[in-house]
């Protein structure tokens, strides 16, 4: 592998443009030796005279290049030694308070524990190990990555310097490499070394027990460059193969199998979980595409740098989901021919993809399924948290995904009202055509907006900053006028039948405040989640001044696309209600484009996230540790004081504590250890 491939993918990319122009320097050299005098043209004087000067200009953009690559270790070093300072801090108050607690659980085990109070104390402190090890993690990242920085840029200064005399043949390169580079504090520190040995023995000694493996474990960091499995790659493979197999045979089963009356409940069934899986497999496909750009959605996320799904894991994942949902769709084909029910199989599918998520084993991808739990039920709760990037970003998957959780709404009403499990047939209306279904739906198309409004709001309360989080829940409130017109459109139907269009005020209204909100989120997702049209942008026209992507070609598509898939919903009105294609199919349609535009909005949101990073040199997660909290110091001191280590403030309560038994201390004082050794 060149050299300049070699620092493209072991870069950090947040650091990008503090790292040695190894290609620009590489080209300037190439340039030189184009431009240079012949010596069959001239004579050897000129010659010597036109590389003395570019040398000059060459050992300039070194010395500048050197200055700036000083600079920035610099102050990542001075940064590194504070932080390093402050857990040391932390960690010495952390002891202390654990030194205090063993004292005061040697009293009280030989009294009556005050229960309350002591198990808020130990939650505490192991909450703040906890914290403490993931901060000690990040931190020991941090130092690998700048060391990462030492070696590059040096291998970087020795490799054009040592092309710098080979192509002009001379010994001017490695003399200035001796004299500038091998001199400079970013080559001669060892500082960062030190930190490092300081920062294990610290982890292994004080967090870990002195089990330096098992410190280790958790401290070390994975390959800069991806390492792929080939096996996962032949699981992808063939997953995708076998997909594609089936849905021929299912395409052409469907030709020769009579299911007329059943079809549009098992569409509907079958088209949820079909998006989820679609929006999987492109989701493996946007992570391929931000680690070959340098855009580390793993810090945007915040995910765990040792432990997290690649690309190849998600398309592994969403391909074996697929060929499940291929089985499925041809036992519901050949139902008559298998003897099983015909609508038990997609409610089997349905329920295996659910118990996968729910599954408390730690199998299957454990640590990745319980993140999206933590974040789904985070999201479910908006109000009462604080809002990351993560959690905002899942919301806005979640609005391009409102018909999966209208699907999901159909089933539970469909296997509750109208399944018959002997028969081919469900009576299709009650849980689509009657007043009260269509108000439980609007409800639910209206959570995804919902959840998103009550982030920003969220967000406005912690920042207090209008712009952008007012106006952004604006955008999301248009989305409640829409599914509310559209649900009284549907009433008005209902009672007046789907031919009273031309009379129907709620239908017009509806479209105006469709379009309204349309243009509303377009401009929303071009000039703001983008970054986009930024009028510095300079020849990046419409662009923005920085771009991440190879080719321009792609922000214009995707300009474009987003204009054309935002207005999609148009057909509905042109094609839906003239009858030309059926109003189920259409919808199926209209949803796989718009998680195919979330796809590509992914592209564009993460690459502005991540220019904001660059912006800020910000390459690993801000672990926050908690301080102490003064009230459990305090009641740590009181209780110390006490002649039992606690105080009984309901002596005379035999209801409440006189009567308690003495196990119910035993088995507080186990589930906190229970925590302390999972930590």
């Amino acid at each position: 592998m060149r050299f300049a491939e070699h620092l493209s993918a072991h870069i950090t990319p947040e650091w990008r443009k503090q790292y040695i122009q190894y290609e620009v320097m590489k080209e300037m050299l190439y340039d030189a030796q184009e431009q240079a005098p012949s010596l069959e043209d001239t004579v050897a004087s000129i010659v010597d005279r036109y590389f003395t000067k570019f040398d000059e200009t060459f050992f300039q953009f070194c010395d500048k290049e050197l200055t700036k690559i000083n600079t920035f270790y610099s102050e990542k070093l001075a940064e590194a030694i504070r932080k390093y300072a402050n857990l040391k801090s932390e960690l010495d108050a952390s002891r202390q308070l654990q030194t205090t607690h063993g004292l005061r659980r040697r009293k009280h085990i030989q009294g009556i524990l005050k229960r309350d109070q002591d198990y808020k104390v130990a939650v505490s402190h192991t909450r703040k190990i906890h914290d403490l090890k993931l901060a000690f993690s990040e931190f020991y990242l941090s130092l690998i990555l700048l060391q990462n920085y030492q070696t590059l840029n040096f291998t970087g200064f020795r490799k054009i310097l040592k092309k710098h005399d080979k192509l002009i043949i001379t010994e001017s390169g490695a003399e200035w490499r001796q004299g500038h580079v091998e001199a400079a504090v970013f080559y001669t520190s060892k500082d960062v070394e030190r930190l490092i040995g300081e920062t294990e023995t610290c982890f292994t000694t004080e967090l870990e027990g002195g089990n330096r493996q098992k410190a280790m474990k958790r401290l070390r960091v994975p390959p800069l460059g991806d390492q792929q499995n080939p096996w996962t790659t032949f699981r992808v493979g063939l997953f995708s193969g076998v997909f594609l197999v089936l849905v021929v045979v299912a395409v052409m089963t469907a030709f020769f199998t009579n299911h007329e009356s059943s079809w549009k409940p098992a569409l509907r069934m079958y088209r949820g979980s079909f998006l989820v899986i679609l929006c999987l497999f492109l989701l493996g496909i946007n992570t391929y595409g931000w680690r070959s750009s340098g855009v580390n959605h793993v810090l945007i996320f915040e995910l765990d740098p040792r432990n997290h799904l690649s690309h190849q894991q998600l398309l592994e994942v969403a391909g074996g989901f697929s060929v499940l949902w291929g089985i499925s769709v041809l036992c519901y084909l050949f139902s008559d021919y298998i003897y099983i029910p015909v609508f038990a199989s997609p409610l089997a599918l349905v329920g295996f993809i659910v118990l996968y998520v729910i599954n408390p084993f730690r199998i299957l991808h454990h640590k990745a399924r319980f993140w999206l739990l933590k974040l789904l039920w985070r999201i479910a709760t908006a109000p009462f948290h604080y809002v990351g990037f993560a959690d905002f970003w899942l919301a806005d998957q979640l609005n391009s995904l409102t018909m999966v959780l209208l699907d999901f709404e159909y089933m539970v009403c469909f296997y509750a009202f109208e399944v018959d499990w002997l028969a081919k047939t469900g009576n299709d209306g009650v849980c689509i055509h009657t007043h009260p279904s269509l108000a439980i739906r609007a409800f639910v198309a209206c959570l995804p907006a919902w959840f998103r409004f009550a982030q920003c709001l969220r967000r406005y309360r912690d920042t207090r900053h209008r712009f952008p989080h007012l106006v952004n829940a604006g955008k999301y409130s248009t989305s409640f006028f829409v599914v509310a017109l559209s649900a009284i459109n549907g009433h008005y139907k209902v009672d007046h039948g789907e031919d009273a269009i031309q009379s129907n005020p709620f239908f017009y209204l509806w479209v105006v405040a469709a379009f309204i909100s349309t243009c509303y989120t377009l401009t929303w997702d071009i000039k703001m989640d983008w970054g986009l049209l930024d009028k510095n942008a300079g020849e990046n026209r419409f662009l923005r001044e920085e771009v991440v992507y190879a080719y321009k070609g792609y922000y214009y598509f995707a300009m474009v696309e987003d204009l054309i898939l935002r207005f999609a919903w148009t057909l509905t009105v042109t094609v839906g209600e003239s009858g030309f294609l059926h109003n189920e199919l259409l919808k199926t349609i209209l949803a796989s484009l718009e998680v195919f535009r979330r796809f590509v909005w992914n592209f564009f949101r993460l690459e502005n996230e991540h220019l904001n990073n660059c912006g800020q040199f910000r390459a690993v997660r801000d672990i926050s540790v908690a301080p102490i909290d003064a009230s459990d110091q305090d009641l740590l001191i009181t209780m110390m004081d006490e002649e039992d280590g606690v105080t009984n403030r309901h002596k005379g309560d035999k209801r409440k504590w006189g009567t308690r038994k003495k196990k119910d201390t035993t088995l507080n004082l186990e589930r906190v250890e229970e925590e302390q050794e999972e930590m």
